[in-house]
């Protein structure tokens, strides 16, 4: 009888201090050319595929400070959560923004145009690594759009180190480049964090 196939092998995670993380990014000129959002398939059924709740709803249960009730068809009610852009407490999950940490325009220009519709699904729906969708005040998220770090960072001082911490990571993660411009800004931030490091897992 034949033996059977070995599994694949576990990928490890990586950790580095955050300045020799960023020199890890490769760089590279951006292209926007042939972007639409609809390229990247959201939210889909998320990791669970017989509870009722989809990408965005798994993140905010996930994510919860205090956990929300979880009713017929996923409905999420009461619970609270901290958006940690702006130092807010939210209270109720109709007013969060699930936000890609590095938002799908980005990561188009950064690689993703190259990738199959299903690994461009896989990277919208990306709970494999918690730093990859945030939940967020919809006017943080609003406010950041599609800009990277060298156009958008979070109003909140407390948040910088850990949010180029997780951008780095996530770009790491799913092999995606950086132009000059972010990786300037990206050194001159992770300049002042001193003790951060950066954690990712290859994707699948």
């Amino acid at each position: 009888m034949p033996a059977a196939p070995a599994a694949a092998p576990a990928v490890a995670a990586e950790t580095a201090p955050i300045g020799i993380a960023v020199s890890r990014l490769a760089v590279t000129t951006e292209d926007r050319t042939g972007y639409d959002r609809d390229k990247f398939r959201h939210w889909n059924a998320g990791l669970n595929l017989t509870d009722g709740c989809n990408t965005r709803a798994e993140v905010l249960i996930a994510e919860a400070v205090e956990a929300p009730a979880i009713g017929p068809r996923c409905a999420l009610t009461g619970g609270s959560w901290w958006s940690y852009y702006d130092e807010q407490t939210v209270t109720s999950a109709g007013t969060l923004d699930i936000d890609h940490m590095v938002p799908l325009a980005e990561a188009w220009d950064s690689g993703a145009s190259a990738w199959t519709a299903a690994r461009r699904e896989a990277y919208a729906n990306d709970q494999g690594q918690a730093s990859s969708l945030v939940a967020v005040t919809a006017r943080s998220n609003r406010s950041k759009s599609d800009q990277d770090p060298a156009e958008w960072l979070p109003p909140a001082e407390s948040a910088l180190c850990r949010y180029v911490s997780e951008w780095t990571a996530t770009k790491l993660r799913w092999d995606l480049t950086v132009d000059e411009n972010e990786q300037d800004r990206l050194f001159l931030v992770a300049a002042g964090c001193t003790g951060t490091t950066v954690t990712w897992e290859t994707a699948p």
